[in-house]
């Protein structure tokens, strides 16, 4: 017979430790569904954790009540003399007072019907329902989670994403800077080679313009004094270009123009990333028609103000 109703209530759907437990506790069917509804909010360790507790008490109280009431057994019910409620064993009444904190009961001469098969149908019922709404419950609950889970997954990988863009043009910023600082570099070496070749040239030019007067018995060449410095007849500038702040660009590419106000400061990488990013064209370099002048890459790291794209400029995008 316990056999029979264990199956029952696993076919139902209820865990085999939970119906095990349910029919130890009450002796039948009957008695498993009404103590499964009674603690169906329940976790299975919880109860037995419970039930462990209770065990230890009363094996040290004397005047613990005797055990719920085996198959076989006189069934006498118990009534709670607070809701008027009745029980068919003593754990059932038990539990009630732990759920209500009623403590007035009485036996009763009056016995519980056994349910009817209607009656059990009608609870399986009901006790299947209860559950379908459960696990109905705790689905939805898991699709919410789920979901936020997953919007808190793809706000991180937004903001990783962002933190890596932003390094990526730090570095290209930094790497154009170190290029333009090599080149301002190789091109001075240039110059100073330059100037000490175009030295050495006037030196042996006057050296031997010396020999050759005093083979012929004139007076030596006087060298030629440094060139002035280079003056301007024009108007003074109102407002000199290093007193500006902001510059204001025209740029021209295939995809579309932008006029736009930047900060002197502001480097030709970020100016490209902001052409990028409203006309959708990539940046591989500038030309600037008067005076005519590419900046490439090698440009990129060098401020607006460094290039002498200030007050003003209008550059081609390539």
């Amino acid at each position: 017979m316990a056999q029979s109703d264990l199956d029952t209530l696993v076919d139902m759907g209820f865990e085999k430790p939970r119906a095990e437990l349910a029919i130890k506790k009450s002796g039948g069917l009957q008695g498993a569904l009404e103590w499964l509804e009674q603690v169906q909010d329940k976790p299975l360790e919880e109860i037995t954790a419970a039930d462990a507790a209770k065990t230890a008490r009363d094996d040290d109280d004397p005047n613990a009540e005797p055990p719920a009431l085996k198959e076989g057994e006189v069934a006498k019910s118990l009534v709670c003399n607070e809701c008027g409620k009745k029980f068919r064993s003593q754990a059932q009444a038990e539990f009630h007072a732990s759920k209500t904190e009623h403590v007035d009961f009485a036996e009763s001469t009056e016995e519980i019907a056994p349910l009817t098969e209607e009656e059990k149908k009608a609870k399986l019922e009901a006790l299947r329902q209860k559950l379908a709404e459960k696990r109905s419950g705790m689905s939805e609950q898991d699709k919410i989670d789920k979901k936020r889970n997953e919007d808190i997954r793809r706000k991180s990988t937004k903001e990783t994403q962002d933190i890596k863009e932003d390094l990526k043009k730090k570095e290209q910023i930094k790497e154009a800077q170190a290029k333009r600082k090599e080149k301002q570099v190789e091109i001075a070496a240039k110059e100073r080679i330059k100037a000490k070749i175009a030295a050495d040239k006037e030196e042996r030019r006057l050296k031997n313009e010396k020999e050759k007067a005093e083979r012929e018995g004139r007076a030596a060449p006087v060298a030629p004094a440094a060139a002035p410095l280079a003056t301007t007849s024009g108007p003074v500038a109102s407002k000199p270009a290093s007193a500006y702040t902001e510059t204001r660009l025209r740029l021209q590419g295939s995809s579309g123009s932008m006029q736009k106000s930047f900060p002197v400061e502001t480097t030709l990488f970020e100016v490209a990333s902001v052409f990028q990013s409203q006309n959708g064209q990539e940046v591989q370099s500038f030309v600037q028609n008067f005076p005519k002048k590419i900046f490439d890459q090698v440009d990129f790291g060098a401020t607006l103000k460094e290039l002498g794209l200030v007050p003003s400029a209008s550059l081609m995008v390539r």
